[in-house]
């Protein structure tokens, strides 16, 4: 009997032996405490990852917007956040719409591209009153607390307008291709008047635009009707588009009818866009624009600030530059490789910080 009960307290001892170091082994195994320590490490570098953006557009249209949003895509994920993007195809109450609805699902952040106060003013408002900030790109707001990001409009439509007037010698028949109710145009249109009284033997023949969601298309349309009222060589001597859209539909237009003694002149730059104009059957010839993913880098970079608590300015003026054909290799390039031929383009540092630089590289 004694035997026995010696017998089992041994087994009781090496069973309660076991369990014993078995329970110590778990602090070292489950090493939780270090990898928090290190997320934590992370958080404080870039306290900002993790943002949830929401991108709302008037119109998502063409190769210009495309790349913007690549730019905005681009910037938001180095930052470690991520972006939902809302177009509204031109309908500015779904846009109202599209905003009121970022809003209510508590996004982090706001971009806006293009539209009008009307349509926009209260959404904004109401994100601000909720801690939401708004960065705004060619939108007609003027909110205090909103940062707009504009082209330099007036400044590209006199780079343009200006090279225009000396190639054809301050005298010929000209076509314009605007469009009225973006805040953009309307500062372009202000240039173009002011080229209109400086040079008094330029006439235009013929003015039209809208922005449609087939705007290159029918553009085309429209330039090919009125090439049939301007038959003759020298009824028409250039075109100045207000818009890329403008631009390539106005520059196949008058290809197709063989009519290349008609230059066209025009404003932003895509890939497709610099494509054509480094064809030397393209009547498209030259351009002023923004780099379009710097764009929209840079507004993210603003959007970036405002949630750091930083301070920023109501209206950001962004420098554009003058591509012309005679500036280009033969060979094609794209938009990313511009910059070897054209001094300022692209690569922009508008709106960095050096914390920002820091973030983006964790």
């Amino acid at each position: 009997m004694l035997t026995w009960r010696k017998s089992a307290l041994f087994v009781l001892v090496f069973v309660l032996s076991i369990a014993m170091i078995a329970c110590g082994s778990k602090p070292q195994e489950a090493a939780k405490p270090a990898d928090n320590a290190t997320a934590s490490g992370s958080a404080q570098a870039n306290p900002l990852a993790g943002k949830k953006i929401a991108l709302i557009m008037q119109i998502n249209l063409g190769t210009f917007s495309a790349q913007y949003i690549e730019g905005v895509k681009e910037q938001v994920e180095k930052l470690g956040g991520t972006v939902t993007v809302n177009p509204a195809d031109g309908d500015l109450a779904k846009m109202s719409s599209n905003l009121d609805a970022a809003i209510n699902q508590k996004v982090d952040g706001i971009l806006i591209d293009h539209g009008t106060a009307e349509a926009l003013e209260a959404g904004v408002k109401r994100a601000l009153e909720k801690k939401i900030p708004v960065v705004a790109f060619d939108a007609d707001l003027k909110v205090p607390g909103v940062t707009v990001l504009e082209q330099g409009d007036a400044k590209m439509a006199e780079q343009t307008l200006e090279q225009l007037a000396k190639d054809i010698n301050g005298k010929g028949n000209i076509v314009k291709i605007w469009v009225a109710g973006f805040a953009p145009m309307e500062r372009r249109q202000v240039a173009y008047q002011a080229f209109q009284a400086k040079y008094p033997d330029i006439k235009e023949v013929a003015a039209f635009g809208a922005a449609t969601q087939n705007t290159a298309l029918d553009t085309q349309a429209q330039m090919e009707a009125i090439l049939r009222k301007y038959p003759n060589k020298g009824d028409i001597t250039a075109v100045w588009a207000s818009w890329d859209e403008f631009a390539k539909g106005a520059a196949r237009a008058i290809q197709q009818a063989g009519r290349t003694e008609i230059k066209v002149y025009g404003i932003d730059m895509s890939d497709e866009d610099l494509q054509m104009i480094q064809d030397p059957q393209n009547p498209w010839i030259a351009s002023a624009a923004v780099d379009p993913k710097d764009i929209g880098r840079i507004q993210v970079r603003y959007l970036y600030q405002k949630l750091h608590g930083d301070e920023t300015p109501e209206k950001v003026v962004l420098e554009p530059v003058f591509v012309s054909r005679d500036q280009l290799p033969k060979e094609q390039i794209s938009t990313t490789e511009l910059s070897k031929h054209v001094k300022g383009w692209g690569g922009s540092q508008q709106g960095y910080t050096d914390w920002l630089k820091q973030a983006e590289n964790k």
